[in-house]
């Protein structure tokens, strides 16, 4: 901290302070699932330690077990079994770790979840799918409905469908500082929607949508609901067979630790196979891969939405956060989550909004995933700042410092460093 005595925060703020690290400490001692964190691999050691990882919900840091489990991998399955090991065991990975990763994570039915490509191309395999057998159903199918606040992959994407298929892109614009509503949904879907497309938690708000509500919305007029994970799967209950949702995207680096460019997983409802056709058609979707035939046809189930050969070196770290999750229980990873990010808009509503910081992420429990945005003029400068100091967030613009509070590697302590710093560094610019 500053040595100038005016920059020094006064004996009233440092008892505010200390009472904030005084509650980590309580909320640590009492966290059922605090044992998790001795799963991870340590974040550095002395001065060059991380202080405080508060973007989990942008790349999860890495389980012991997966270096183990690599190490496993190089030294056997490659190593000494080498080709054998398709046979053995990676032929069927996709599809055995999808059905893991739906019984655990998304309240699937088995035969129904995937692993594959990356999120983008994910996306565009099982939403190109869907518009084309909704224009196949019915030719007036020609609109795909958005929002304006959805991660930019998924409106990149819609966009290039749209021009693909002559669909017409309808846009809701929700509020940023909350997400897309049921009655927006409602206003905008008729007969000629083939799908809605939006994210279960919103990328920057944290707003967790209503499925169930805006999936019989949309069903009442004969679309098809795609709704992207990719910040909920791992610490958000899903229930996709329960809510009716028809096809689920879902990233595996953020909350699933799978490491940096880990594979995506897909959900199609198993009463869509048949009338789906995806549109990367790769010799591992073929009904009889090794055939080689002359055409393609497509393997009946969830293998059909494979295209080439799996990225087994990528999904080696899924596996162990699924058996994590599991061994956890969601519903604790749920309760801590809430219990985390309601701790900083406790914090910013009582030490920092004197420094300007707003929250703009929902305040109600059930409305609100697992991180929360703050804003302040200055947050691009500061979020580089932390970083210098060994806090990682992340910046979101215009004007967000984005705080991911992953619930099986996260400590009320290191919300509580990273909330005093940010403290300090508004101080100094009062």
């Amino acid at each position: 901290m500053s040595t100038d005595p005016q920059d020094r925060p006064g004996r009233t703020e440092l008892h505010h302070l200390h009472e904030l690290h005084e509650r980590a400490a309580e909320l640590d001692a009492a966290d059922e699932i605090a044992w998790t964190r001795d799963r991870f691999v340590p974040m550095g050691a002395g001065e060059s330690a991380v202080r405080a990882y508060l973007d989990g919900n942008s790349l999860g840091r890495p389980l012991r077990a997966t270096q183990r489990r690599i190490n496993d991998l190089i030294e056997s399955a490659w190593g000494t079994r080498l080709i054998r090991s398709w046979d053995e065991e990676w032929m069927e990975l996709p599809l055995t770790l999808g059905d893991r990763i739906g019984a655990v994570v998304l309240g699937a039915a088995p035969g129904q979840t995937f692993i594959g490509d990356s999120t983008t191309v994910m996306l565009y395999k099982l939403l190109r799918a869907a518009v084309a057998g909704a224009l196949t159903s019915d030719p007036r199918r020609t609109s795909i409905v958005l929002d304006t606040e959805n991660f930019p992959t998924d409106r990149y994407v819609a966009e290039g469908i749209a021009a693909e298929t002559g669909s017409r892109l309808v846009w809701i614009e929700p509020d940023p500082s909350t997400g897309v509503i049921p009655e927006q949904v409602a206003a905008v879907v008729t007969e000629q929607t083939s799908v809605v497309l939006l994210s279960h938690v919103a990328y920057k708000s944290a707003w967790v949508a209503d499925l169930a509500a805006i999936t019989e919305i949309a069903h009442d007029v004969g679309a098809l609901v795609l709704s992207d994970t990719c910040h909920s799967g791992g610490v958000l209950r899903e229930d996709v067979d329960a809510t009716g949702i028809d096809i689920a995207v879902g990233c595996s680096y953020k909350f699933l630790n799978g490491g940096p460019g880990a594979p995506a997983y897909g959900y199609v409802a198993a009463r869509h196979h048949d009338r789906l056709r995806q549109p990367i058609q790769g010799w591992m979707g073929h009904a009889e891969p090794f055939v080689m035939g002359p055409g393609y046809r497509p393997s009946p189930g969830m293998r059909r939405f494979i295209s080439g050969t799996p990225p087994i070196l990528g999904m080696v770290g899924i596996a162990d956060t699924v058996d994590l999750i599991e061994e956890a229980g969601l519903d604790r990873i749920r309760a801590k989550s809430t219990a985390l990010t309601r701790f900083v808009i406790t914090a910013v509503d009582t030490h920092l909004a004197r420094h300007g910081v707003r929250v703009v992420s929902p305040r109600e429990d059930a409305r609100r995933g697992a991180h929360v945005t703050i804003a302040h003029p200055d947050s691009r400068s500061i979020c580089a700042q932390l970083w210098s100091r060994d806090i990682i967030p992340d910046f979101r613009e215009p004007d967000g410092i984005r705080l991911g509070l992953a619930p099986l590697s996260t400590s009320f302590a290191e919300v509580a460093i990273a909330l005093t710093e940010i403290d300090d560094l508004l101080r100094r610019r009062r």
